[in-house]
């Protein structure tokens, strides 16, 4: 393994090298099969993920079109669902519960690009931070969650919310940037 890619997987700054570019390229391979698969190829599509991702539990479904950066670092536990036109930039782990809904257009998005350092904003660094949703939560259409952020189990976030700060347990979270309206 390369020292970019370490580093990528360690959580620390790393810049994109040719490794991490034939990574991505492979997982993209494996993705343009997933999503041109016909209606009726649910254990083809299953196959396809179950070689790409860390973990796709039993009963769990994903549906097209559905992207990500290198499948790898993916986990997605059993009867979860994830609806259309799912992305998810996997350069640090996102790990799904179990029984979790993931509404169409999800976008979950682990990189994180220097503020300050305009070197190093010029130079391409960036820095990923995990996501990890909890059992039996729901995510509405569109619901952006960036970096580091943990969503509880049961809680609910609204569709089109971008959350930006971890959501507790047993809550209804919307907006943006997405808030606690309510216990749940």
């Amino acid at each position: 393994m390369g020292e970019q890619k370490d580093r990528m997987l360690r959580g620390e700054w790393y810049l994109d090298d040719p490794e991490l570019v034939a990574d991505r390229k492979r997982c993209w391979r494996v993705l343009d099969r997933f999503n041109a698969t016909g209606a009726d190829d649910d254990a083809e599509r299953r196959r396809l993920l179950e070689s790409l991702f860390a973990e796709f539990g039993p009963g769990a479904c994903v549906l097209p079109r559905f992207l990500c950066s290198y499948g790898s670092q993916i986990s997605i536990g059993a009867n979860s669902f994830v609806n259309n036109d799912a992305l998810f930039m996997d350069d640090a782990a996102i790990s799904i519960g179990e029984d979790v809904r993931i509404g169409p257009r999800a976008q979950f998005l682990t990189a994180l690009h220097p503020l300050e350092e305009h070197e190093r904003r010029r130079a391409g660094w960036e820095r990923p931070e995990p996501i990890t949703i909890g059992d039996n939560a729901w995510l509405g259409g569109g619901v952006i969650v960036c970096p580091g952020v943990s969503i509880g189990a049961d809680a609910v976030v609204g569709a089109g919310s971008v959350v930006v700060r971890d959501v507790p347990e047993r809550v209804f979270a919307a907006g943006n940037a997405a808030r606690v309206i309510r216990q749940l």
